[in-house]
């Protein structure tokens, strides 16, 4: 079955490329475009695509806001969102992150990185680059709230380990086949990370892992960030 797309981006040539490099792969149809986040919020409404790709600079309704109002808290059925950016700045990834955001996509990436983002968000998994991980999470440590996704029960070692692999930007397959374990049961320890964390996506997973000091480096980045 086709993956459904709305892409939001003000700038007529950015959706036009991006509409041309996800038509152009057999299992994705781009379904429509939207030129500011207001159209985007009521396309996506109408239209229920399985993805939205939203740019996060955008006249009327900026692409946290876009992210809230379509995959934030409360939202009953919310949609899955990936922001596309060419900016790396710490305050956007956070807002995007706390509003909903599934994955995140630099546009002077890789392209196969926006069919690679479609793909994994329309399975409900998110697609965050390990370049990206490294470079945006590391340095949004700092301003995540570390009491907001304690863990109610401790997590598992096992838990530990798929937690890393899901901050790496791994996906499920490749967390299996490195734990040597069925991609089953690495959605069983998904499940059970969210419930612990109350995390709602892969992202919100991600954060906490850096914020609590579970990734390499992370420490060194958030003393020298403060």
């Amino acid at each position: 079955m086709s993956i459904s797309v709305l892409v939001a981006d003000d700038q007529a040539m950015i959706r036009t490329s991006l509409r041309l490099i996800l038509d152009d792969e057999p299992d994705i149809t781009v379904v429509a475009e939207a030129r500011d986040g207001a159209e985007a919020v009521a396309l996506a409404r109408q239209l229920r695509p399985d993805v939205c790709l939203i740019d996060i600079r955008m006249p009327r309704l900026d692409g946290i806001d876009v992210t809230r109002a379509l995959a934030g808290p409360g939202i009953a059925d919310p949609l899955r969102v990936v922001i596309v950016t060419t900016f790396g700045l710490d305050e956007y990834v956070h807002g995007a992150l706390q509003a909903g955001a599934l994955g995140f996509v630099l546009k002077d990436g890789d392209p196969t990185l926006f069919t690679a983002a479609v793909r994994a968000a329309g399975v409900g998994d998110a697609l965050i680059s390990p370049s990206i991980t490294r470079r945006l999470l590391r340095n949004l440590a700092p301003v995540t709230t570390p009491s907001a996704l304690q863990p109610d029960t401790p997590l598992t070692e096992r838990e530990t380990d798929v937690i890393r692999a899901v901050a790496r930007g791994s996906t499920n397959q490749e967390i299996a086949a490195a734990l040597f374990i069925s991609v089953s049961t690495v959605k069983g320890h998904l499940t059970a990370i969210q419930n612990k964390l109350g995390a709602r996506n892969r992202s919100e997973i991600t954060a906490w892992a850096w914020e609590s000091q579970l990734m390499p480096g992370s420490a060194d980045r958030r003393n020298s960030g403060r």
